[in-house]
């Protein structure tokens, strides 16, 4: 594995990658745009497990501090796969001839394995000043970029609480800034992501007031792009991609056990997030929630619909660009057809 792990500042609108070396891939090479989130699991498994090696690829990594920011070398062809939120930026990109697919479920906050939660900071639980989402109103609540699903998430919650949208300030802010944002106080609560998640809660900062599946079940928070020129000019790649990554997928599912990494080869798992992440303990993947994911790679296609209907009434989806327009299921139907069926290990 070539490990690039450079932050790559990409604004979706701006020169893509001006001044950088990506090396043109060869026919094998698959280059894959990670964010270090839990959610990368499979990408990683599939990795280390020699799942890429037995389709005779090979990978490389570049990690990126939002989904968002994978956009443009996605589009620009400089990047063959990616994971991120269906967020506005990645349908006005479409929209503006940018050319990427939806090809994968990466992450869903499915019932028990919510690895989204909604934190509130730990004094104002305490002193009662927070009972409930309708204490919100005027307060700072975090969330990772101003184009990210976790918009569409916010608003759900505020919904329960009666408010809307616009009754609280968004601090936009990636999810490890959120630990240090409870320390000082600059944030009242947050909507944040494994591992980050169980660090604030160790650290004592802020508490957890509810999972995210609890009002958004079974929310598609994350999904795998391909980009247009690794689907068109490489589908045989892009298959064989695909089935080393259900095969990792399956591999993490094992692994979930009641609410935690727990199950078959769990440890293992942990091993491999604790080498591949920038969470180094690896008591703190024993502790987590970890993400829900479809063995078979499957997005929920109502979700996405779901946030694009949010997205395209607060006016950030211009044009005619929708979710089937995005979306590409052929690659997991293909790789479907050359695995076995999904047999869960005993739990």
């Amino acid at each position: 594995m070539r490990a690039t792990q450079a932050i790559l500042a990409i604004a979706i609108g701006g020169t893509v990658l001006a001044g950088s070396a990506v090396a043109p891939a060869l026919a094998q090479d698959v280059r894959i745009a990670v964010t270090n989130a839990s959610s990368d699991a499979a990408l990683f498994i599939a990795d280390k497990r020699g799942y890429y090696r037995q389709e005779g690829l090979t990978v490389s990594f570049t990690a990126f501090d939002s989904g968002a920011k994978m956009v443009a070398p996605l589009g620009a062809g400089q990047l063959d796969v990616g994971g991120g939120g269906a967020s506005p930026g990645l349908f006005n990109a479409v929209e503006r001839g940018v050319d990427l697919r939806i090809v994968a479920d990466k992450a869903l906050n499915t019932k028990g394995y919510s690895f989204q939660s909604f934190l509130v900071r730990k004094d104002l639980m305490d002193s009662g000043a927070f009972k409930g989402f309708a204490d919100l109103k005027g307060r700072k609540v975090a969330i990772v970029a101003q184009a990210s699903s976790d918009n569409s998430v916010l608003n759900e919650a505020l919904k329960l609480g009666g408010l809307t949208y616009n009754d609280v300030e968004k601090v936009f802010m990636g999810f490890t800034q959120h630990a240090v944002a409870y320390q000082n106080g600059a944030i009242d609560a947050s909507i944040t992501t494994e591992p980050t998640t169980s660090f604030i809660l160790k650290a004592g900062t802020a508490k957890r007031f509810t999972t995210n599946d609890s009002f958004y079940p079974d929310h598609q928070t994350a999904v795998i792009l391909y980009s247009g020129e690794f689907v068109k000019k490489r589908p045989a790649e892009a298959t064989k991609f695909m089935k080393a990554y259900i095969r990792a997928v399956r591999d993490y599912n094992d692994a979930l056990k009641d609410g935690k990494m727990a199950g078959k080869d769990a440890e293992a798992i942990i091993a491999i997030l604790t080498e591949t992440s920038n969470i180094k303990d690896p008591e703190v993947y024993r502790m987590m929630t970890p993400h829900g994911c479809n063995p078979d790679g499957r997005v929920n296609v109502a979700s996405l619909k779901k946030d694009w209907q949010f997205f395209k009434d607060q006016g950030a989806i211009s044009g005619a660009v929708t979710v089937d327009k995005v979306l590409d299921m052929s690659f997991v139907d293909a790789a479907l057809k050359d695995l076995p069926p999904y047999v869960p290990a005993a739990k």
